[in-house]
């Protein structure tokens, strides 16, 4: 967990925890308790589950290590997207033909469920409707074509294709050759949804904890055995337990914890350009990303500031010239803003798996307890889906969530000490591959 101190000043900057209010806050655990189901994590994944499991009669208790929202699931770019991380033909050789279009159908239904939730409960997130997918050379606007007329084809979910000339009216931008919209997808603040999620949790009868990280889990020697979640200053005693924290679980789930990686991913925020600017530079509002192995992305913020992503670092250690070096790839995508000043910098972890698809299932050795991780950053709306599956699953049909266990993954090579210097090094190979093109 050597990557968290960095972690804790990456998150003193944020834009989103400037402009969110913490409204309600939720006391540690003190003392045991006693619960159907205990969810370890406090973002997106772990809020959606207890969500879920309230509104299926569940007694549900919220174990958070820090604050609501304080790890990716407050600090991402704020872009909701179809699909996975992954090539959907990764999933098609896996599952199968009929099986992907499934997995790919619940991608559009997490994008409803944010929809859905904002509207249930009432919560202001800054959503706007629209993504935008562009291409930075000849070579990868073939490629972002061609993925858009497959899913067309084979998944019955059409885009509008961009072509160069046309490009001007959706974004003004020279780096790009071709785009495609997504009017389904879209963009929020996304430390305001989490938030909100929170609130919604405890209002359906969700005991949530802050600062209170649990430091061991000790599932029953028997089958159907409660499982206990040890914290400094008490127990929670579950007949089933989530574990949601991805990259921030340590070491209660060795096993599983091997299959994914923590990757850093930064993000700089303008002062405000103006509503007419932001209208001029993304006439459409959508958020945009690129579809290079090392992508950029960006989109305007409410109070319209270019939110911009980019850089990324495999090493956990903080690019050294972070501010600039975002400042200057915005300036290269918007040369109208190259004056412009930058007000925040601010990153995260998010978790990664080998293959870039979920990693969803149970403890091999205690099957009463789920994870659910790897989202490779792709959380945002597969977080929401997520929890709804593991609910599902927990309260007696785990066909949905059995499809995404289905699917194989494999621990990082090189174990706990050369898995994070063989993934600088491919890494390295995937930037010079994206520059070539």
């Amino acid at each position: 967990m050597h990557f968290l101190s960095a972690d804790r000043e990456l998150a003193r900057h944020s834009y989103y925890a400037a402009t969110a209010q913490r409204e309600a806050s939720y006391p540690a655990l003190q003392g045991d308790a006693r619960c159907d189901v205990a969810v370890v994590g406090g973002g997106l994944t772990g809020l959606s589950a207890a969500i879920e499991l309230a509104d299926k009669g569940f007694s549900v208790r919220l174990l958070e290590a820090r604050q609501v929202g304080f790890g990716a699931s407050g600090r991402n770019g704020g872009q909701a997207i179809h699909g996975l991380a992954c090539d959907p033909a990764l999933i098609e050789r896996q599952l199968g033909p009929a099986e992907a279009q499934r997995v790919f159908g619940m991608t559009i239904e997490a994008l409803d469920l944010i929809r859905a939730r904002c509207a249930r409960f009432g919560i202001d997130c800054d959503w706007r409707d629209g993504n935008l997918g562009v291409a930075t050379s000849a070579g990868k606007a073939r490629e972002l074509l061609a993925s858009a007329d497959h899913l067309a084809q084979v998944y019955g979910y059409p885009m509008q294709c961009i072509a160069a000339p046309d490009l001007s009216q959706w974004i003004d931008s020279p780096r790009y050759q071709a785009a495609v919209h997504d009017p389904r997808s879209g963009h929020l603040h996304p430390l305001k949804y989490t938030l909100g999620l929170a609130r919604a949790a405890a209002s359906l009868g969700v005991v949530i904890h802050e600062d209170t990280p649990v430091e061991a889990v000790a599932p029953g020697n028997t089958p159907g055995a409660a499982t206990t979640l040890h914290m400094a200053n008490g127990r929670v005693t579950a007949s089933q337990v989530l574990l949601a924290g991805n990259t921030y679980l340590g070491g209660l789930a060795p096993r599983v914890a091997a299959r994914i990686m923590p990757v850093g991913t930064y993000i700089v925020a303008s002062e405000p350009v103006g509503a007419d600017l932001a209208r001029r530079l993304i006439p459409c509002g959508a958020a945009v990303c690129d579809n290079n192995f090392v992508l950029d992305y960006f989109r305007f913020s409410a109070d319209h500031r270019l939110l911009f992503g980019g850089r990324v670092s495999y090493s956990t250690a903080t690019p050294a010239d972070l501010t600039e070096s975002l400042r200057a790839r915005m300036a290269l995508t918007f040369p109208a803003l190259a004056a412009t000043p930058i007000s925040h910098a601010w990153g995260g972890f998010v978790d990664i798996s080998m293959n870039r698809a979920p990693d969803f299932g149970r403890l091999p050795e205690a099957p009463q307890v789920y994870f659910l991780q790897g989202f490779s950053g792709h959380g945002l709306a597969l977080s929401g889906l997520a929890g709804r599956l593991v609910a599902e699953a927990m309260a007696g049909d785990a066909s949905r969530l059995d499809t995404f266990a289905r699917l194989k993954h494999r621990p990082f090579p090189g174990g706990r000490w050369l898995r994070t210097p063989a993934l600088v090094l491919g890494m390295a190979w995937y930037r010079l591959k994206d520059a070539l093109a």
